[in-house]
């Protein structure tokens, strides 16, 4: 019983240390659901000290040593693995042989035999989808007890005088099967609880990063100004529980919400050194408020003690800041600071998306107007001409010709929205054919098949008028015989497709007058994807076919 108790003495300073080393950096690997190869290593220091120390803390007993040296060994090859559990063994194996003694080799083989013990209850536990197990207090305790209980069988097999190792076991048996087993199970259960708390803790910063994301989604589309500022640092002084949140832009204060808002009022200028520091060097400024303090310099009564100022970048530019404060009284929690760096990176982020976005509607405009830009030179001419042909002849007709080229730049000035339903797309293009149609007479021939389910079905403005122009300039206008243009637009499963062919077969890839065909192209997968857009199909002298696809759901009845 003496010898049970001074064990189990021993074995809680074993575990404070243990405590301890939870508590240090070292520990960060251990909360991770994966080891790496470096966090291997400094485990299989971690451990072999452990274990070392196991053996330095313990008890002689007859020209032997009671220790608790098998908690290190088993629970590194636990933790870690085979591998790791197996090196651990190894080397505190090798220390306590190097100590002497009748049982130095046989308890430097059973030392190394526990360490794969362990690694071998992790390997089956991992096989079997029950990883979480591995940091279980009855886990551990079992795999160090039948561990133990190896140790003493090779204390007997490989000891002599065999004699002189029966007595031992007799005294060291149950007393460090006890000890080792109970210091094992209560350490795995420090180390379980320290991941449970990092993981409540990361769950808590996440949930919170992403509340603030969701509620701030919106708003960062329009831009950073006063007014959004205002609204994001209400939403981060809610969310973040914080003293006092402030946001600035390069020169002035956008938006100040909480503690101290009395006197730092949005539109003043920035007056704080920490913020210049951090827009100069685009790097976070901390002042924690115990070795550095937050100094007001617009008012000597400011309650605020402690800041943290986080640069909001786009492409590395710096824009402005985010300021998270606390009062005098008050620490500035590290989750807090975590928080802060990560909401102005998640912000940083939404900013450049923001601005890719408007980047990509300027692109899409430029693109929309070098469509246009195509379309109405010489088609005007053109257009121009043959009014002026059909007036002397049928003053009538040409009248009603004029309407069509009216409507037909009407809807090419005066498109402000980005989609068009299909029958506003026919229409126009149907302004556009009816004056083809005067120039060519009986030489061009329009054949359209639509059904009319599909009428509603909205889709990017200016997509038909490039392709018809393309097969009326580039094709029918070069054949001597008869034109035909066919236009199409069925249903195929969940997708729509659009045909357009001529009897002319003179397209060219890659040829100049494909400009504004390309130009759909990119349009339809931008908006869609890639498994939508256009195709071409050409048979020389004979056909050329292209197909349109759109997706089928994209219909309204408005």
């Amino acid at each position: 019983m003496t010898l049970v108790l001074a064990l189990l003495q021993q074995m809680s300073l074993f575990l404070v240390i243990a405590y301890l080393f939870t508590k240090s950096p070292i520990f960060r690997p251990l909360a991770g659901d994966t080891l790496r190869a470096r966090h291997k290593l400094i485990l299989y220091f971690v451990f072999s000290v452990f274990s070392i120390l196991g053996t330095y803390f313990g008890l002689p007993v007859q020209d032997a040593i009671a220790n608790t040296r098998a908690i290190g060994a088993v629970l590194a090859g636990l933790i870690g693995g085979p591998v790791l559990g197996l090196s651990v063994g190894l080397t505190s194996g090798l220390h306590r042989y190097s100590l002497g003694g009748f049982t130095a080799f046989s308890c430097g083989v059973s030392t190394t035999i526990e360490g794969l013990v362990g690694g071998l209850v992790h390997l089956y536990l991992v096989r079997r989808g029950q990883s979480d197990r591995v940091y279980s207090p009855q886990t551990a305790f079992v795999a160090t007890f039948c561990a133990e209980l190896l140790q003493m069988a090779i204390i007997l097999l490989l000891s002599r005088p065999f004699e002189d190792a029966l007595s031992l076991v007799r005294a060291i048996a149950l007393p460090m099967v006890l000890a080792n087993s109970t210091g094992a199970a209560i350490f795995t259960s420090i180390i379980r609880d320290q991941k449970r708390m990092y993981d409540k803790f990361g769950a808590i910063f996440s949930a919170k990063a992403l509340r603030i994301a969701e509620r701030a989604l919106g708003l960062l589309s329009r831009g950073l100004n006063q007014k959004t500022a205002e609204q994001l640092a209400l939403i981060i002084h809610d969310e973040t529980g914080v003293g006092a949140v402030a946001i600035t832009d390069r020169e002035k204060i956008l938006a100040f919400v909480g503690a101290g808002s009395d006197h730092h009022h949005p539109g003043s200028a920035i007056t704080s050194g920490f913020t210049r520091k951090a827009i100069a060097s685009n790097r976070v400024v901390y002042a924690d408020g115990v070795r550095e303090h937050f100094h007001c310099t617009i008012s000597g009564t400011c309650p605020l003690g402690s800041a943290l100022v986080v640069p909001l970048h786009v492409d590395n530019e710096v824009i402005g800041t985010i300021k998270l404060y606390e009062p005098q009284q008050k620490l500035f929690l590290n989750l807090n600071r975590t928080l802060g760096e990560g909401i102005a990176n998640l912000l940083s982020h939404q900013l450049l998306r923001t601005r890719f976005e408007e980047q990509k509607n300027l692109l899409v405009k430029s693109e929309l107007k070098l469509v246009q830009a195509q379309i109405n030179p010489h088609f005007l001419f053109n257009a121009l001409n043959t009014v002026i042909a059909v007036i002397r002849k049928d003053a009538d007709r040409g009248r009603d010709l004029l309407l069509h080229l009216s409507n037909f730049f009407r809807k090419n000035l005066k498109r402000t929205s980005d989609l068009a339903t299909l029958e506003e797309e026919l229409d126009h293009v149907n302004s556009y054919l009816k004056l083809e149609k005067a120039r060519f007479e009986d030489r061009l021939r329009v054949e359209m098949e639509v059904d009319p389910a599909l009428l509603k079905l909205k889709m990017p403005i200016f997509v038909l008028q490039p392709i018809l122009e393309n097969a009326v300039k580039h094709g029918i206008s070069n054949i001597l015989g008869q034109g035909i243009i066919r236009l199409t637009a069925l249903q195929q499963g969940d997708c729509v497709v659009i045909t357009i062919e001529d009897n002319a077969g003179l397209y060219k890839a890659g040829h100049q007058s494909g400009l504004g065909m390309n130009i759909v192209d990119k349009r339809i997968r931008r908006l869609y994807g890639d498994q939508f857009g256009l195709a071409v199909d050409c048979i020389p002298d004979e056909k050329t076919l292209v197909t349109i696809r759109l997706p089928g759901e994209m219909r309204s009845v408005a």
